[in-house]
């Protein structure tokens, strides 16, 4: 089963998804690795609650436990 999630409800992701609809679903393991390539953008003082668990989540899940930004 594939995890999926929207854009739209997390701010910053929402702002490093420029090449596609941020109302559309992605995979779970696509969100973490676009963190990944532009960690750099994410204003991490912008992200809310629910992104950073949802970041930690991922970055527990598909990156080990590090995300290589």
């Amino acid at each position: 089963m594939v995890n999926r999630l929207i854009p739209n409800d997390y701010p910053e992701l929402r702002l490093i998804c420029w090449h596609r609809p941020t109302d559309q679903p992605m995979d779970e393991e696509e969100a973490f690795a676009l963190y990944e390539r532009n960690w750099r953008y994410v204003d991490q003082d912008m992200l809310t609650d629910a992104e950073k668990a949802l970041i930690e989540r991922l970055k527990n899940t598909y990156g080990k436990g590090v995300i290589n930004g």
